[in-house]
């Protein structure tokens, strides 16, 4: 990682931590929960070689940027604000903006609401849905009912952290190793009752696939050690602030260039469905699945991903 340096930006009345390589046009990237600039470590030198300016910030609340305490901090609305004031910062007036998980949703927003800002689009994981007929918590009780889901235990703060932040080594290897509380399909997860948590009835991994190393977990571990889990669950509570407050998501189109990228074995993709995408975001270029892939793509298939994100920013306008 010699090719990676590592500074503090001042943005958006905050200050963010970013993971930067390489120059020439700018390529944003946008981690999700529970993650960190790291996540896009196979990306950093890849794209920085191929000639392009990458930053990877670790989002607000997360690693070493900052964490503000409300919860309201955390809505969208700020949140695209630290990208947009990230390129200013960084002398930049326009970028190609990267997003995996919550770092996708920021990434097509961004691209909805400031198109002058960002030339082009690359969500993987998790597709451009719009805005919803009603506010998210809301559709999420209509469709599972009394059935556990993971983003409505989410919703009362404090629960979550302290499930997650008391054993942050199993937390992580077992989020990322393992069967994660979201994946609706998996058996544990439709067995669960209420009162169950994010981890209950999911057992540890002992081995690591081999996308990640001892050293990767390490890394994740200490970054939520220093910061906890608060900031990045807090975005969970914010759905519903973000459905008032963003009621252009439900008209307007992403026109910017764009593509998607998706594991097969996503567990997102059982409530989460591409199809509703496509009306929004008429210049998709590709939806491209990776086969037997899951959830964490760019870790997981890190040269497949590469290849994609470079073939698609080679057919911009330079």
């Amino acid at each position: 990682m010699s090719e990676i340096t590592h500074r503090t930006v001042e943005t958006n009345g905050i200050r963010l931590h970013v993971a930067e390589a390489g120059e020439g046009p700018l390529v944003l990237l946008l981690h999700g929960w529970p993650e960190s600039w790291y996540s896009w470590r196979h990306q950093l030198p890849v794209l920085a070689r191929a000639g392009y300016r990458v930053v990877a910030p670790d989002v607000r609340g997360y690693g070493r940027s900052d964490a503000p305490l409300e919860v309201e901090a955390y809505r969208m609305k700020a949140l695209v604000a630290d990208f947009v004031g990230l390129l200013d910062s960084l002398g930049e007036r326009t970028a190609v903006v990267v997003g995996h998980d919550w770092g996708a949703a920021m990434a097509w927003d961004c691209a909805a609401l400031h198109p002058e800002r960002f030339r082009a689009v690359v969500g993987m994981s998790v597709p451009h849905l719009g805005r919803p007929p009603l506010p998210p918590t809301q559709l999420f009780r209509k469709a599972f009912g009394d059935q556990w889901f993971y983003i409505l235990y989410f919703q009362e703060p404090g629960v979550a952290e302290a499930e997650l932040e008391a054993d942050i080594p199993r937390t992580m290897r077992t989020v990322l190793a393992g069967t994660a509380g979201f994946d609706v399909t998996s058996e544990v997860v439709r067995a669960r009752k209420p009162g169950d948590e994010f981890l209950t009835g999911v057992p540890t991994p002992e081995r690591l696939p081999s996308w990640l190393t001892e050293e990767d977990v390490a890394y994740f571990v200490g970054e939520f050690s220093r910061r906890g889990f608060r900031g990045g669950l807090n975005r969970y509570r914010n759905m519903d602030r973000d459905w008032a407050e963003l009621p252009e998501l439900a008209t307007v189109k992403i026109e910017q260039p764009a593509l998607f990228l998706v594991g097969e074995k996503d567990p997102g993709r059982a409530f989460a469905p591409v199809d509703l995408m496509k009306p929004l975001v008429p210049n998709l270029r590709e939806v491209r699945v990776l086969p037997g892939a899951g959830h964490w793509i760019q870790q997981e298939r890190a040269d497949e991903v590469n290849a994609a994100l470079l073939e698609f920013l080679a057919s911009l306008p330079a």
